[in-house]
């Protein structure tokens, strides 16, 4: 399989990160790959407003991966106070386990690095994801025990279909 190209979204490329977005995190096309949360959410997981604010966002970019001249990858990456921040983050459910994701989460690392000078980068995944978070773990991520309540009531980040829901940071010194 060919390298990604990496290179930061544009405008014209929200309507195919809504369907990377959506592929990777809901419904039955999501059940392809690992990292779907179809299993605790229903609805959806982003919009092309909510997209497009990250895309246009002054204090951050949406990285995306390119191969065979498609997206397969993309995630955000914005600078904080005093941190940058991941999120956004999602692969192709065909072209996940292949270490795709493992290359753009380095490629949002030595951008938020090099660019912004962050000295570390965090992040926040669902508490019940215990399969993400270890994989987050096995790439230098550590648990900080911060958490904070999943939007409950807010139908652009979808329909829980479990009451405990909750998200918990998770950071990495950049060095």
């Amino acid at each position: 399989m060919t390298s990604p190209a990496f290179r930061t979204a544009r405008p014209a490329d929200v309507p195919a990160l809504v369907d990377l977005i959506e592929s990777a995190y809901r419904g039955d096309r999501a059940r392809a790959g690992w990292t779907h949360e179809a299993d605790l959410l229903d609805g959806q997981r982003t919009d092309p407003e909510m997209v497009t604010a990250a895309v246009t966002a002054p204090a951050g970019v949406v990285l995306v991966a390119e191969r065979d001249g498609g997206l397969v990858a993309c995630c955000q990456v914005e600078r904080r106070d005093d941190h940058a921040y991941f999120g956004m983050f999602a692969v192709d459910p065909g072209h996940q386990g292949g270490g795709l994701g493992r290359e753009l989460l380095a490629e949002a690392e030595r951008y938020a690095r090099e660019t912004w000078h962050a000295g570390e980068l965090r992040m926040t995944v669902i508490v019940q994801r215990e399969d993400l978070i270890a994989w987050y773990e096995r790439r230098g991520y550590a648990r900080t025990g911060e958490r904070s309540p999943f939007p409950y009531g807010d139908e652009r980040f979808g329909l829980p279909r479990r009451t405990d829901l909750a998200f918990e940071t998770l950071c990495k010194k950049l060095g």
